[in-house]
């Protein structure tokens, strides 16, 4: 090493520098790469994605062999420091050198070329991959040596790299990811995204027609109230009961009997031989299973009931298809932002509609509707001019009747600092 001319040394630490830079920016490129985006590419036939895919099908191998590169040209790299000190200034240049050594790795072979690769990691992943690729088959059996010990290492503390599970998206991040979307989509179709990555959870009770707004027929009415309701109905479907709503016998679609109204023999039994057989659905029934059996059975309304056969509301396919596309076709919205920053809202809201509109995060396990919500909280139905604190929310009360609270005003989130 001594007839080495200094040029040639310095030639060769710049290279292993250069080298050590490589390894470690194409570490943390392949290991940046969008998952996701990389298997789109692939899909794409992409040749530098496929062998990246190739690569990170075991990591443990990869990161090896950058490990066994990069370890082994800085190593070099301060040998070959070590014999340039002492050949321009002797053993007293040695800690210099080294102080020097180190800081040239940690600008030019580490931050560097890692924070270039985190900005841009497929530039440097798809063209370190065909490096890689040929590498890993040549220094296989060091690799493989070298994985078995670390190995043996993780398996004495108690994890098994055979066993890790793979990156998959749950629901709550895939939801995370849409609401990070702002400059992909506009704010309508995040909300209908996230409504898709919800229906699971949500249950039809969660947007239902309460029933106390369930609009009917009663046949116990005399007929020329019946047929001013069939006139003014802005339903076309409407279920038909004697005196209260848990004695329905059938839905009646008015189109059936709008052409006979205005005949001398139209009566109730008419209307009684028009119904179609109710269809009733247990208010637990998951928004995504109702409307996969609304669609089999060829429906367009039922009946939600509770566990003991008693109505609670009353769904629609298109209160489902609301839940979905929301905002989209809403014509007036229970919910409305005022200048203030406030919201004045519709107390029969449900309070997945009020999260999804204002992005809170009010409770759903309970009561299902933002009336609900007050009167459990309160114990009581509060008066107009109440203010109260909701799960960190300032409210006033602005209109109730008998047993309901009917509207409230939030107040702008500033005053809650």
């Amino acid at each position: 090493m001594n007839d080495i001319p200094l040029s040639i040394l310095l030639g060769i630490l710049a290279l292993l520098l250069l080298l050590s830079a490589f390894f470690s920016g194409s570490e943390t490129a392949l290991m940046t790469l969008n998952r996701y985006r990389l298997q789109h590419l692939v899909k794409q036939k992409h040749r530098g994605a496929i062998k990246a895919h190739q690569l990170l099908k075991r990591p443990d191998r990869l990161i090896g062999l950058i490990l066994l590169g990069n370890n082994f040209v800085n190593i070099l790299a301060s040998a070959i420091a070590t014999l340039i000190a002492i050949r321009v200034g002797g053993d007293e240049a040695i800690a210099p050198a080294t102080a020097l050594l180190t800081i040239a790795v940690l600008i030019f072979s580490e931050v560097t070329p890692k924070t270039l690769a985190a900005l841009r990691p497929e530039t440097l992943a798809f063209i370190s991959a065909w490096i890689y690729t040929p590498l890993l088959k040549v220094f296989y059996p060091i690799v493989w040596i070298v994985n078995a010990a670390s190995n043996v290492l993780l398996l004495i503390v108690g994890v098994n790299p055979k066993k890790a599970k793979k990156d998959a998206l749950d629901k709550d991040e895939l939801k995370s990811i849409v609401s990070d979307t702002d400059h992909l989509l506009p704010a309508r179709y995040q909300n209908m995204l996230l409504s898709i990555l919800d229906l699971e959870s949500a249950s039809v009770e969660d947007i239902m027609t309460q029933r106390k707004e369930i609009v009917g027929i009663d046949l116990e009415d005399s007929m020329e109230d019946i047929i001013e309701q069939l006139r003014n109905s802005p339903h076309t479907r409407l279920p038909v009961y004697k005196k209260n709503i848990d004695r329905v016998i059938g839905f009646l679609h008015i189109r059936n009997v709008l052409s006979r109204i205005t005949h001398a023999d139209f009566d109730k039994q008419i209307i009684t031989d028009s119904l179609v057989k109710p269809f009733f659905i247990p208010a637990s029934t998951s928004i995504h299973k109702q409307m996969q059996i609304f669609k089999t059975e060829k429906l367009r309304i039922g009946l939600v009931v509770d566990e003991y056969g008693d109505v609670q509301g009353l769904v629609t396919l298109d209160d489902l298809l609301q839940e979905i596309v929301g905002e989209l076709v809403a014509e007036e919205p229970d919910i409305k932002v005022q200048k203030d920053g406030s919201y004045l809202v519709d107390a029969g809201v449900t309070v997945r509609e009020l999260n999804r509109v204002t992005h809170w995060d009010l409770p759903t396990e309970g009561p299902k509707t933002l009336n609900g919500l007050i009167i459990e909280y309160m114990e009581t139905i509060p008066e107009p001019g109440t203010s109260i604190k909701l799960h960190g929310h300032i409210l006033e009360i602005l209109q109730r009747d008998d047993n309901t609270v009917k509207f409230v005003r939030f107040h702008p989130q500033i005053e809650l600092q």
